[in-house]
């Protein structure tokens, strides 16, 4: 390959995505950062990678901004699916078009965007696709029924998808955090008594922090993890099998 492998982190501008996109520009990639809105955020993280990386932006809950960015990233060799919406609600007051907007951006922009990508990957004999998952795929967050799911159903598809690409050189994993200490939940967790009771379920007993989950993708993505393709590995102080 004569020119500079390619990667997309969606839902780059902050958060989990933000240090996955510095860590893989470390590692020599050109980074397409994406956001869906907050632009100026994303342009933040770009400037902190370097001068070649690159802004997307698309609302991944929507279809058709998916399709159009799915043209905008062009050929990518890496493709780490960060973005995700999570909307937290009793189960039984779920109204459809909640649903709908999760589903579409937390599995359905995955599908998509992996159908797009993997052409190139293909043709080129390598690749590196990894889904951002959730603790909660085993551990589901009562108020949280739809995203949970969805994030299991992501996972599925990576697994699938790994038997299917690895004749081809492309690895499929997931990364599932647990707990994260990000503007996500910062101010859940400002609740003494909610961070009582969340920290008891950490065996590790501290919250963990974006770049925890930005070396192990960083790993994913390398030729040193060339042979480590259809799983799912969790990132969570050993939440997942309390």
């Amino acid at each position: 390959m004569n020119r500079k492998r390619r990667a997309l982190v969606t839902g780059s501008s902050r958060g989990i995505g933000r240090a996955i996109a510095i860590a893989l520009g470390r590692d020599g990639y050109q980074v397409l950062v994406h956001c869906a809105g907050n632009r100026k955020k994303a342009e933040e993280t770009a400037a902190a990678i370097g001068e070649d990386a690159l802004v997307l932006q698309a609302d991944l809950t929507d279809p058709e901004q998916t399709k159009r960015l799915c043209k905008e990233m062009g050929e990518v060799d890496v493709l780490v699916l960060n973005a995700s919406l999570q909307i937290r609600r009793p189960w039984r007051e779920i109204p459809p078009q909640e649903a709908y907007l999760q589903l579409n951006c937390n599995f359905l922009s995955s599908l998509m965007l992996i159908q797009a990508a993997a052409k190139h990957m293909q043709t080129e004999k390598w690749g590196r696709i990894v889904t951002i998952g959730s603790v909660q795929e085993s551990k589901p967050h009562p108020d949280m029924l739809v995203y949970s799911a969805s994030k299991a159903a992501q996972t599925n598809m990576m697994r699938s998808l790994s038997l299917q690409l690895a004749a081809d050189g492309i690895t499929v994993n997931n990364v599932a955090p647990g707990v994260i200490y990000t503007d996500r939940n910062r101010e859940a967790l400002a609740e003494k008594a909610y961070a009582k009771k969340v920290m008891d379920t950490i065996p590790a007993g501290f919250y963990g922090v974006p770049e925890d989950c930005a070396g192990m993708v960083s790993l994913l993505c390398s030729e040193e993890g060339r042979y480590i393709t259809g799983q799912s590995i969790y990132v969570d102080g050993g939440k997942s099998v309390r």
